[in-house]
């Protein structure tokens, strides 16, 4: 029996779903469904965005105030981890595509390993959020603040956790497309023909780092020029 990857069997290739009429039709199909499930993130992740523009502008000096308290260091650091794993991503997919089976696993690994490393850094300082005080009252924390403004600092911390925490949940779901995605290229699934899933994960992972891509200087870089000036 010939292998799926390695193209059509009895003239049908295995992965043509029986309702499509070609390969390319069905990667039309597939890539147009990820970019509305996309588009519904967008507008998911842009309420909160909304929320949080909303009380920056109501509570600017709480929000410089609170966001002096967030590690800049370590949120650079995972900016840079998260671009690199984006990089990494875009080699599977290549490789993917032209049908290197070694590669495509070791660079989808590579990118899971990155996005490991992100989200334990996350870890440590969410450990350090709770170590100050600096956790919302509806999350347990016993929420202090010094100076005027720890009420709305509270709100700016709610939106840290909720806005970072919702991120970091969707890496979660990354992980687990990716371990699927390494499996199938373990076993020799994809090729030169069809590599549509990689793609597909490939376009969730570079949205989540986007995504970050706008937390990080939201919540990191808040009239940072200002005080360092």
């Amino acid at each position: 029996m010939s292998n799926p990857a390695a193209g059509a069997v009895h003239g049908h290739h295995a992965d043509l779903q029986h309702h499509f009429d070609s390969l390319e039709q069905q990667h039309e199909a597939a890539t147009l469904g990820m970019w509305l499930f996309l588009i519904t993130e967008v507008m998911f992740f842009g309420g909160l965005f909304l929320a949080y523009m909303l009380y920056r502008v109501w509570y600017p000096e709480a929000w410089a105030a609170a966001s002096l308290e967030l590690d800049i260091t370590l949120g650079a650091f995972n900016t840079a981890v998260l671009i690199g794993s984006s990089l990494t991503m875009a080699l599977a997919v290549r490789a993917a595509q032209t049908g290197l089976r070694r590669a495509t696993v070791n660079w989808v690994l590579t990118t899971m390993a990155l996005g490991l490393v992100f989200v334990v850094v996350k870890y440590f300082e969410y450990a350090e959020k709770f170590e100050h005080h600096h956790v919302p009252g509806w999350l347990g924390g016993g929420f202090a603040f010094e100076g005027p403004w720890e009420g709305p600092a509270e709100i700016y911390f709610s939106l840290y956790f909720i806005m970072t925490g919702l991120h970091a949940t969707h890496m979660i779901i990354g992980f687990g497309l990716l371990s699927v995605i390494a499996w199938m290229a373990h076993k020799g699934r994809f090729s030169k023909e069809w590599s549509t899933p990689v793609e597909l994960s490939g376009l969730y992972w570079h949205f989540v780092d986007i995504v970050w891509i706008f937390l990080f200087p939201l919540l990191y870089l808040v009239d940072r020029a200002h005080n360092v000036m």
